[in-house]
């Protein structure tokens, strides 16, 4: 009859050593003690929240005490020019309509043409003086409220891919959108909403579609949950079932699933199941009334042009606007919310390549009242105490126009974004472009680092916030990224 010893492993014969033994236990207790100590100095690398399947959404403790409690983040989709809007560059005046000395003969979409100075007129707005553009007037009256930072970079010139490198720190598909990140470390304040929402523009889903709200490998219970003023959350309710039918069938699945928990108590994926049942019972209550905007006084949907007649599209994205205000609100997490829709040739989106003053007098009105409105009512309510509000675009625009064309083509070496509200810096600009607006040149950052001080606003370290897929610890920021400090009050 063979030994025993004769089926262990390697390993495990090595252990039979009574030096080797000793050797490794003691080796092991110093790991032990090692891991300890540096778990609670928070040096760890990997520092995953512990999250009950039962209870996915329940609020978690940050890694450092929070300036941000909930995110509202405001996605131009098409890529807004930089130029045209909050990065003054009086040079292009000066060069209008001449070739640009060295510049390139070809970019992303043909051949370029001459300089071309801002459609818009700029003025100093507020105690900042800063330079913004008439295009915006409304979103221009708030200057003195946000943190630009003017030299951010992207890795795609590229919409699709762009849009997945600002939303989830990667051009391909599959990664964590930054929303699903923050979600899954945080939880939310509310059990009976989603704690991730993407309200998309009126006019339709950007280019990446759910890519800019997907989980990408995290549990799929954070991924965004879509709904707008015109769009309720769909399946919520089964059509021809009455709602005592449907609550009876409920009851019944839930003391079935129940049983069968009681018997499997491990089994994390049907607590999981369990829970995002419960949850869709409780939102057939909680979403029609946050959806209902018939509450809301008739000074509101003024103020934010929900009730302007004779711009449709403005007066929808205004009430996606409200409902944005109405879920931070009820504690909601994250909020993204979209203005601009898929590529058209610039007539659903930002995309201004043939005629950009043109489609720009047409969107520019969209975003500016109502968005400008959600920061006031938030300030005024005292939601922006704890609310960051981030204004972002996939990438900016050339200096020159397109040759043959009254547009720009697409510029990811320099552009502008903005953050307001809790934990930032009011009225300071970060990094430059040079003098026509075409590359970062000073502090330069990546949108790595845009997306890095957000986690760090709301309290997480980007470099401890990862998690294990196919053997390697991702992040929102891949292996890149720094806060940028000047914009943190």
């Amino acid at each position: 009859m063979p030994h025993p010893s004769e089926h262990l492993s390697p390993a495990g014969h090595a252990l039979l050593d009574r030096r080797r033994f000793l050797g490794s236990s003691a080796t092991a207790l110093g790991s032990i003690a090692l891991t300890n100590l540096l778990g609670l100095d928070g040096l760890l690398a990997a520092d995953r929240p512990i999250i009950d399947p039962a209870r996915p959404y329940a609020p978690r403790q940050p890694h450092f005490p929070a300036k941000a409690k909930n995110v509202v983040v405001i996605f131009c989709a098409g890529a807004v020019s930089q130029l045209e809007t909050w990065d003054y560059k009086p040079e292009l005046i000066k060069w209008d309509d001449k070739p640009l000395p060295g510049g390139p003969a070809v970019t992303f979409q043909g051949p370029a043409g001459n300089l071309a100075r801002p459609q818009y007129t700029f003025r100093q707005r507020g105690q900042t003086g800063k330079w913004v553009s008439d295009m915006i007037p409304h979103l221009a009256e708030l200057t003195d409220d946000f943190a630009f930072v003017h030299s951010l970079t992207s890795k795609s010139n590229t919409h699709g891919p762009a849009e997945n490198f600002l939303s989830t720190g990667f051009n391909l598909d599959g990664f964590p959108s930054l929303g699903a990140w923050t979600t899954y470390a945080l939880g939310s304040e509310n059990q009976d909403l989603p704690s991730y929402v993407a309200i998309p523009d009126p006019r339709g889903v950007p280019q990446n579609g759910a890519n800019n709200w997907g989980p990408g490998f995290l549990p799929a219970a954070f991924q965004g949950t879509t709904m707008s003023s015109k769009a309720p959350v769909r399946h919520l309710a089964a059509p021809g079932v009455s709602p005592a039918t449907d609550q009876a069938a409920r009851t019944l699945l839930q003391r079935m699933n129940a049983r069968h928990l009681e018997a499997h108590p491990g089994d994390g994926k049907l607590a999981a199941r369990i829970a995002s049942y419960e949850l869709a019972a409780r939102m057939q209550l909680s979403v029609p009334e946050i959806s209902d905007l018939s509450t809301e006084p008739a000074h509101i949907l003024n103020l934010y042009g929900a009730d302007d007649t004779q711009n449709p599209d403005k007066a929808a994205f205004a009430k996606n606007c409200i409902l944005a205000r109405r879920l931070i609100e009820k504690g909601v997490r994250f909020v993204q919310l979209f203005n601009g829709a898929y590529a058209s040739g610039g007539k659903l989106n930002w995309d201004g390549h043939n005629a950009l003053k043109e489609q720009y007098d047409v969107h520019a009105p969209i975003l500016d009242q109502p968005a400008a409105a959600l920061i006031r009512d938030l300030k005024e309510r005292g939601l922006l105490e704890d609310t960051l509000v981030v204004w972002c675009t996939e990438f900016g625009r050339m200096p020159f126009f397109q040759k043959g064309a009254k547009g720009r083509d697409h510029n990811p070496d320099g552009f502008t974004c903005w953050m307001t509200g809790a934990g930032v810096k009011p009225g300071v600009s970060c990094g430059e472009t040079d003098e026509l607006g075409q590359k970062a040149v000073k502090d330069i950052h990546p949108l790595y680092d845009f997306n890095a001080t957000i986690l760090h606003l709301l309290g997480l370290d980007h470099e401890r916030l990862t998690f294990e897929h196919n053997g390697v610890q991702r992040r929102l920021t891949n292996v890149e990224g720094h806060v940028i400090k000047q914009m943190l009050a």
